[in-house]
């Protein structure tokens, strides 16, 4: 081809480079940052009204103890750096739900929760919510030095409000809202049973889901992506399990009810998911066989 004919070409190959580029938005936002931003805004919202944080400096050290956690972690395992909005996550629930008058509990929950991430893991998948799992293990190993949030939001419902507005469309558009909704609707419809059994007030029992604590297991925990069934359907099987064991925890006395019910329904049902996967190929070889 000459010369002449070529620069045409090039012109027009320039031209189309141009008019891409004017089509491309000049602002995207990782939609990775959307949790961590909004777990942020729980935290200031719950501290700034009802100062729900044991501290700025504990908590600062559970996120900072995460977020080194993961990069250690991530480059022995991986051999990369990882994104840190998981990271982040974990760090500041452990911050936020966990009290303790020592450092070092927020610390340890931050390590034991990223540590559960790479350690804990079946088939190539991790199978607790990482910050359940640390914080359930820092609440059974050392209860005399260590409890969980258990403040509510009070009379004064407008953080409530504003909170699980945005929570719910959040979680809507990561195509998760199904999950919430299961655990809250049990929720609800298990108070009731456990109000008929125990003769207590339905709000008596209704009243722990507006603390902040819940916030945090509603939008976070129950829904973690890493950490729940593939199927829709079981998904909400799963959450309405997970609320049943809290009901019946409850109806017991244990006082991180929900928490504890997470740590027990969550890997098992992951559990028996990936027993079920492994059991198909097995089932079709022998069907094709016959």
């Amino acid at each position: 081809m000459s010369q002449s004919a070529s620069q045409p070409m090039d012109a027009r190959a320039r031209d189309a480079q141009v008019i891409d580029a004017t089509k491309r938005p000049r602002f995207t936002f990782d939609n990775r940052y959307i949790a961590p931003l909004f777990i942020t805004f729980i935290l200031l919202v719950g501290h700034l009204s009802y100062g729900i944080l044991e501290s700025y400096e504990n908590t600062g050290i559970a996120i900072l103890t995460a977020i080194v956690a993961e990069l250690v972690l991530g480059r022995i395992f991986f051999g990369k750096w990882l994104n840190l909005a998981s990271a982040y996550i974990s760090g500041i629930s452990v911050g936020i739900l966990l009290r303790s008058p020592a450092l070092w509990p927020f610390a340890l929950a931050s390590v034991l929760s990223i540590m559960s991430k790479y350690v804990l893991r079946v088939k190539g998948r991790h199978l607790w919510n990482p910050s359940n799992f640390g914080i359930c293990a820092l609440l059974f190993l050392a209860p005399e030095t260590v409890a969980a949030l258990s403040v509510q939001w009070g009379n004064f419902k407008w953080p409530l409000i504003v909170i699980w507005t945005l929570g719910s469309i959040i979680i809507w558009r990561a195509k998760r809202i199904h999950i919430s909704a299961t655990y809250v609707a049990s929720f609800f419809a298990f108070a009731f049973l456990r109000s008929y059994i125990t003769g207590d007030s339905w709000w008596a029992e209704v009243a722990p889901i507006t603390g902040p604590m819940y916030q945090l297991f509603v939008f976070f925990m129950v829904t973690d992506p890493k950490t729940t069934v593939k199927s829709k359907k079981w998904q909400c099987i799963v959450v309405f399990f997970v609320a049943l064991v809290e009901m019946l925890l409850r109806l017991n006395h244990v006082v991180h009810a929900p928490l504890y019910a997470l740590f027990l329904v969550g890997p098992t049902a992951m559990l028996i998911e990936i027993w079920l996967e492994s059991r198909r190929p097995v089932v079709l070889r022998e069907s094709n066989a016959t």
